[in-house]
């Protein structure tokens, strides 16, 4: 499980700084939705760190509303999964 996520996290920090390369050079960008299912796959922390290291959407607040509600619905889930473990 771990690998996995850490896999996702890698395509999702390289897919956010395609994105980002992409609105410098004004091109057709990746959809939100795409980087959000990705980020909601598992990605997040390279979603995180993407955001940060890139400054990608971090000023686009509708953006950052659904990455949030992304981040809250996995900390739940992981919540309850670990009281069913």
């Amino acid at each position: 499980m771990f690998y996995a996520i850490a896999v996702i996290s890698i395509v999702t920090f390289i897919i956010f700084g395609i994105d980002k390369r992409k609105a410098v050079q004004h091109q057709r960008r990746i959809p939100e939705s795409a980087l959000l299912s990705l980020t909601f796959l598992g990605g997040t922390i390279g979603a995180l760190l993407g955001m940060l290291l890139f400054r990608h959407k971090i000023s686009k607040t509708s953006f950052l509303l659904k990455f949030g509600l992304i981040v809250l619905m996995q900390a739940v889930f992981m919540y309850y999964l670990s009281d069913f473990f």
